[in-house]
C-alpha cells in the first residue's frame, strides 16, 4: 500500500472504476451474444431488437470511457451488418 495520501485515494478510486468497467463490459458481451444467438437462429426481428440494445450499451460504454468511442462505433457497425444480413 502507498504511503502518500493522494495515492491511497487514487488506489480506492481506481478499484471502484475497475469494478464499474468490468460490469459494463460484461453486460456488453452478454448483449452481443444475444445478437449472435438470434442471428444463428435466423430470427431477423429478434436479431434487430438485440442489435438495438447492444448498440445502446455500446454508446453508453463509449461515452463513459469504458471503450474508446471509435472502438464502440466499429463494434456497432459490425453488429448492424450482421443483424441486417439475416
Amino acid at each position: 500500500m502507498a504511503n502518500i495520501k493522494s495515492q491511497k485515494k487514487r488506489i480506492l478510486t481506481n478499484e471502484r472504476a475497475r469494478l464499474r468497467n468490468k460490469s459494463v463490459k460484461s453486460a456488453l458481451k452478454t448483449a452481443v451474444k444475444r445478437v449472435d444467438v438470434a442471428i444463428a437462429a435466423g430470427d431477423a426481428d429478434a436479431a434487430k431488437a438485440a442489435a438495438n440494445e447492444a448498440c445502446r450499451l455500446l454508446d453508453i460504454a463509449g461515452s463513459k470511457g469504458v471503450l474508446h468511442k471509435n472502438q464502440a462505433a466499429n463494434r456497432k457497425s459490425g453488429i448492424a451488418k450482421r443483424a441486417n444480413a439475416v
